[in-house]
Formats: structure tokens, sequence, C-alpha cells
């Protein structure tokens, strides 16, 4: 039969080694560490979580969402077990502080570059606006659209609580930047029933010293000056007047830079008659654009076939006589000329992008 009253000196572990054992086996927390916890206390501030170290560790209402939180309840549930965040180290009474806000961050941030490098159209409602833009919340974190961004007719103030489409611009978790496009969502959408070479009506929107805004089905596109007429134009404000309506051309739809660049000059019968007989231009619309596709089909075909250009098949060895010497390409007498024909230069744009301010965490 065991002997139950044995001392500590007789089964040689003390008090001492015993605490000693704990310490060995004790677990170390560090800031950053994501650990698993249970939630035990719910207090009208916060709420006290088991992590396994030696004090309940404690996790404030600011840190429980990305989103605002008016109660400990709205994130939380007694016995709850879920990952939290080491916010900091241990202080001055050995307890921790946690956060899930930092890991919604992080993962919201993972999110958002995932669908930036899918190229991902996404939605979200405007919740306010400022001098520059606009503001919206991706995955929770809060995004920006620059005003020149923005294609609608409405005033920037009256979209607050609107629905949009939007393209991502800029993803920078180290610089904390979230940076949208609406127009070029929107461009997006229309360049998907839209090709070179159509012929389109539209409305003047803006009229600048490089060009005119012109609005075709809700997207603006550039009707750049050196695309107005054969013949030299000083200012596009003595061809045009804000609200004109107009019959343009698409020469070239940039969706990754979210533009349309338009031309009336390759719809001219005669050059100059953008600036004689406006209406001849329109009136013969259908008809250049048509002659307009044929040549730019001619030099994409031509194109291909200088860069298809083989030698003839008689003139290849078959893989089988090997005993025949192969002359080096520097002994073939046939020069096959290079594709020299290029397309012919689409002006860019010359609109710059506004300032995009930093999208500071709330």
């Amino acid at each position: 039969m065991v002997n139950q009253n044995l001392t500590a000196t007789e089964i040689g572990f003390t008090h001492e080694d015993f605490a000693a054992l704990l310490d060995k086996y004790d677990y170390h927390f560090s800031p950053g560490d994501v650990v698993p916890g249970t939630v035990f206390s719910i207090e009208p501030r916060g709420a006290l979580i088991d992590i396994g170290a030696k004090t309940a560790a404690y996790i404030p209402i600011q840190e429980m969402s990305i989103n605002r939180v008016d109660s400990p309840e709205e994130v939380l549930q007694s016995n709850e077990t879920r990952e939290f965040f080491i916010l900091t180290d241990e202080n001055e009474d050995g307890q921790l502080t946690l956060s899930i806000r930092r890991i919604e961050y992080m993962r919201a941030w993972e999110r958002v570059r995932q669908l930036q490098a899918e190229d991902a159209t996404v939605r979200s409602g405007v919740f306010a606006t400022n001098r520059g833009g606009a503001l919206v919340r991706i995955e929770g974190l809060r995004g920006f659209i620059p005003g020149s961004h923005i294609s609608t007719r409405k005033p920037k103030e009256e979209l607050v609580g609107e629905d949009l489409p939007l393209k991502f611009l800029e993803v920078d978790e180290e610089r904390n930047r979230l940076v949208l496009s609406h127009r070029r969502a929107l461009v997006e959408r229309k360049m998907n029933r839209l090709e070179v070479g159509e012929v389109v009506i539209g409305t003047v929107r803006g009229i600048k010293p490089y060009g005119a805004f012109i609005d075709i089905g809700g997207v603006s596109g550039l009707l750049h000056i050196s695309e107005i007429s054969h013949e030299h134009i000083d200012t596009p404000h003595s061809v045009f007047n804000v609200n004109d309506e107009v019959k343009v051309m698409i020469i070239d739809l940039d969706a990754e830079r979210g533009r349309i660049s338009l031309s009336t000059k390759q719809l001219e019968p005669e050059p100059g008659d953008m600036i004689k007989n406006r209406d001849l231009v329109y009136d013969k619309a259908e008809e250049m654009a048509a002659k307009y596709r044929e040549q730019l089909l001619a030099k994409q075909q031509g194109a291909t076939a200088a860069s298809t250009e083989v030698v003839a098949e008689e003139d290849i060895p078959p893989a089988t006589e090997l005993d025949e010497d192969i002359p080096p390409a520097a002994e073939l007498d046939e020069d096959i000329p290079p594709a020299t024909e290029t397309e012919e230069e689409i002006p860019a744009a010359t609109e710059t992008e506004e300032g995009i301010p930093a999208a500071i965490e709330e």
C-alpha cells in the first residue's frame, strides 16, 4: 500500500520546483502575435480574454472591429473562442492588450490586393465627400475617389449614400492609401459595347486648350485638338461650344487608363471640312468611318503577314537528313524585309490626375 503521508523531501519535489516548472512551460507572448483566446468576461467598454497567460488579457471596445462598435456584445459573446492580435506588451499588472481590429485590417488589405490583381470591379456607397473627392469603404477600409475619377453630373455633395461601381487605382498598405476610380469602372463597362472605328453621338461637356471632353452615354471621351481637323486649329473654342451635340469616331479604347480617345478629323471628306462644313462631315460620318476601318484592318493584316513570314516548307530539310549541311543564317541568299509599316499614331489625352490625399485610418 502506498504511503499517502510522504513529505516533499521524501518525494524530492518542492513547491519551488513546481513554480519553476510552471515558469518553464509558461507561454511567452509578444506584440504582433495572433493567438486563440476565450471570452470569459464582458465589460461595458471592453472584455477580458483567456489566452493562457498568467493574467487575463484585455481588449478595449475600439479594438473590437474595423467598423464602429457601440457595445462589446455586437462583436463578442461569453465563452466564445476566436483569434486575437496582441497589440501591446504586458503592463505593470502583467496584462496584455488585444485587438480584433488589427486582424481585420490585415485580412482586408490582403483581400483588396487580391481584388486589384484580378482587376475586379467593386461596388460601395459614398459615406462622405471632401474638396478633393469622395470617400467609400472597401472591405472595411476607407477608400478615396479623386474628383477627376467621379463620372457623374451630380455635385459631389449629392453623392453621399449613392452606390458606385469602382476600379482600383492604388492599393498601398505601407502608405495607407486606397484609391479608386468610378470613371474607369464606367468606361470599362461602356467599352464592352464600343469598338474602335465606331461613330457615336455625344455632347460637349467641357473645353480645354488641349481638346474637348465629349459625353457619350454617361462616360467622357477626349477629342484632342490634333484630332478635330486636318487643318490647324488654334483652340477648340473656335470650333465647339459647351452643350454642342457632335458626331465623333472612336479611335482608341484604353481600359487600363480608363480613357476613350475620339476624332472628327478622320471623318472629314476633305481636309478642313470640320471648320468649313460641319454638317457635311456629320452626313458622311458613317461612310468615312467605314473607310477608316478598312484601312485599319488592311494595316493590321499587313503587319500580321510580315511578322509571320517564314521560309517555305520545301526549303527546310527533314530532321532525318542528318548528313546534309545546313547553311548558317548569314549565308542565306534571301533577305526577309522587316515589317516597317506601323499603325497610325493615336494622340494620348493630356489631362493630369488630381493629387490624392492619404486614406488615414479613422
